[in-house]
């Protein structure tokens, strides 16, 4: 859901979200993804000392400034809200950390080895605009390391349903995969967090109804009957397999093109590892009918 203003949203759900997660599994995210999982999908993408990273829709940087203290990358995040913009830079205290507010697209100027987009994918309705952007910004061999919530768009009835729906915008994983290749990108790796997510998102919309007195005292009893909502459909979504949380890695094909030896074999060697992750992900969806979908915190 929408948070605009973030430090009120911030100090209210704190203390909820710390209750949620496992022990050592919260490290600041807005999301449902876990520690263990933002470290896995850095370390697949290539993440550690020296390495440019670009995070997109940083929010208040809790993963950023994780992967920054285990991984020792140089970070750049970049958010539309000022105010989480400040809470980031204020948390950030010594490490090689730097924040930006902008709205995305376009991305900062520069090159990167790897650009990051944690849950919020969703939220770009137009995917071609944006990953032609992101292939912009990698470098030669560059990696694009996100997170897809998977499954046909809402329905009116489910747009209906979802508040601020307007940045809820979901993605077979066939239109993710051709979007991605019509950008020069070839997805490397990907694995399914859906049954882990939607016990994420149930562990965190019963924190939030534990403390509802003192959310609904700091955002509002609005704001808290719509952050709630949502974590329930997403319980619900994920439940049903309507949604699936998957974590992807996606490279420049340039990567492989340029790289000595036979380049046609290359291609041919990515085009049929991409494929094999589209069919490896598609025959998941019927394999476990109770996986789960993802949180858009």
């Amino acid at each position: 859901m929408r948070q605009d203003d973030r430090a009120p949203f911030d100090r209210a759900l704190h203390r909820a979200r710390v209750s949620a997660y496992a022990h050592g599994e919260f490290v600041g995210q807005e999301s449902f993804m876990t520690a263990g999982e933002i470290r896995a999908l850095a370390v697949k993408a290539g993440i550690g000392r020296g390495v440019a990273v670009l995070d997109l829709c940083c929010g208040v940087g809790g993963p950023g400034r994780f992967l920054a203290r285990e991984l020792a990358c140089a970070y750049l995040g970049v958010d539309a809200s000022a105010s989480a913009v400040a809470i980031a830079r204020e948390r950030a205290g010594d490490l090689p950390c730097r924040f930006a507010t902008a709205h995305v697209p376009p991305l900062p100027a520069g090159s990167f080895d790897v650009v990051l987009l944690l849950e919020t994918m969703l939220a770009f309705g137009d995917k071609d605009a944006l990953v032609r952007e992101i292939a912009a910004a990698l470098r030669p061999g560059g990696r694009l390391a996100f997170t897809l919530e998977e499954g046909p768009p809402l329905t009116t009835a489910e747009r209906a349903a979802m508040p601020a729906a307007d940045t809820v915008w979901l993605t077979p994983l066939d239109a993710m995969a051709a979007s991605l290749e019509r950008a020069g990108l070839a997805v490397t790796w990907h694995e399914d967090h859906s049954h882990a997510h939607r016990a994420v998102a149930q562990s965190l919309a019963d924190a939030f109804a534990a403390d509802a007195e003192d959310i609904a005292a700091q955002i509002g009893r609005r704001a808290l009957d719509e952050l709630l909502a949502a974590h329930r459909l997403w319980v619900e979504w994920l439940g049903e397999a309507r949604v699936r949380k998957l974590a992807l890695v996606a490279e420049r094909a340039d990567a492989l093109a340029d790289a000595p030896g036979a380049p046609e074999a290359a291609h041919a060697d990515r085009r049929g590892r991409q494929h094999e992750h589209q069919h490896q992900a598609r025959a998941g969806r019927g394999a476990d009918p109770g996986r789960a979908p993802v949180e858009s915190g």
